[in-house]
């Protein structure tokens, strides 16, 4: 009986009411081990609800593991809020919460939130929480340019838009005025987005996070117990170079990451081919010294436009699930502009397809 292997059985054992473990939340402080007698300290708070109940379910698990096993626990409270799950009031009936991140901007990160989003929250309470202080884009994405309202307690109240509750800072902040703050004025602005706002009861909650790795990702993981993260790339090696960052940042902050998402991954062309007298015809067609079948007129192009593959080499080194490849769509990032989420209108296409498999994915992830 050593502590890694203590270590790796408490891993098992979910955080009360997330899908998260008690090591990654940074529950265990530290493990004391004396012949068959085993001390615990915790880092929960002394007045915190879920102690008996974690206290039983770490001492089932070690006792079904161990035989004539003595276990003593010592709560040791820490100061770091990221310890204490679920001690943010506002987010208390907020069930999961997933960050959606990049490592540089321009692929794509806001179109995949507000599409992922917008296809779950038909069968589930969805919000999204736009983190992106310095160019937020979820005012566009959303086609939403009201003001959010104060309740009576003073909270803001998040403005529904398409079935979804949002926030933004886009919301708040005039569009042609230029956000020049520095980093502790961005975070205290992150920590206000999750403790003063009413979210009231969601089952996920979205957050579109600025690319790279700076203040507000850091706030985040201190501040707020996450479900996990997605990360979005492109396939071209300059965008993975930076994406790499992003993920190690949440593998050394135990954050789980549920998959990678690459965007603009080919071009695909689908028609139908007919001869000169307007008959459907089967056969193929060469581009680029590939060939494509033509099935009773049917035809499917698929072009790398890119040639590196960079959401697989990456789903790969994390060894995480490639959640999807988006084709090029000019009518995905049109919705954008127009701010109609693309899912909402466009049916049993590529692109919808492809966010159908994401949702499925993260919801069973999830364990919703």
């Amino acid at each position: 009986m050593d502590k890694d292997a203590i270590i790796l059985l408490l891993k098992q054992i979910n955080y009360p009411g997330y899908n998260r473990d008690i090591v990654s939340f940074g529950i265990i402080n530290d493990i004391s081990i004396s012949e068959n007698t085993i001390l615990l300290k915790l880092n929960l708070k002394q007045d915190s609800k879920d102690i008996d109940n974690i206290k039983n379910l770490i001492s089932e698990l070690l006792i079904k593991n161990f035989s004539n096993l003595n276990i003593t626990f010592e709560i040791t409270p820490s100061a770091t809020p990221n310890n204490n799950p679920g001690e943010i009031k506002a987010l208390e009936k907020v069930k999961h919460i997933v960050a959606i991140a990049s490592g540089k901007g321009g692929v794509g990160k806001s179109t995949t939130t507000v599409n992922l989003a917008s296809m779950l929250c038909k069968d589930y309470k969805i919000g999204i929480l736009d983190l992106d202080i310095y160019g937020p884009s979820l005012q566009m994405a959303l086609g939403c340019n009201q003001k959010p309202l104060m309740s009576s307690d003073n909270m803001l109240l998040p403005i529904e838009s398409h079935g979804m509750k949002t926030m933004s800072f886009g919301f708040l902040n005039d569009e042609s005025a230029p956000t020049i703050w520095r980093g502790p004025m961005v975070s205290r602005m992150t920590e206000q987005f999750f403790s003063q706002v009413d979210w009231g009861d969601l089952d996920i909650l979205f957050l579109d996070l600025p690319p790279g790795t700076g203040d507000i990702q850091l706030t985040l993981v201190q501040k707020i117990a996450l479900s996990g993260a997605i990360i979005v790339t492109t396939p071209q090696d300059l965008a993975l170079l930076d994406v790499k960052k992003a993920s190690d940042m949440f593998g050394k902050l135990n954050t789980p990451i549920m998959g990678v998402v690459e965007n603009m991954s080919n071009l695909i062309i689908d028609g139908k081919v007919y001869d000169d007298k307007k008959n459907l015809i089967n056969g193929k067609v060469t581009i680029n010294n590939k060939d494509f079948s033509i099935l009773n007129g049917e035809v499917v192009i698929e072009l790398d436009i890119f040639k590196g593959k960079g959401g697989l080499d990456e789903s790969n080194r994390l060894n995480v699930p490639l959640l999807s490849r988006i084709p090029l769509d000019s009518e995905l990032a049109e919705a954008t502009d127009l701010g109609t989420p693309y899912v909402l209108k466009h049916k049993n296409t590529h692109v919808d397809e492809c966010y159908k498999n994401i949702s499925k994915e993260i919801i069973k992830q999830l364990g919703l």
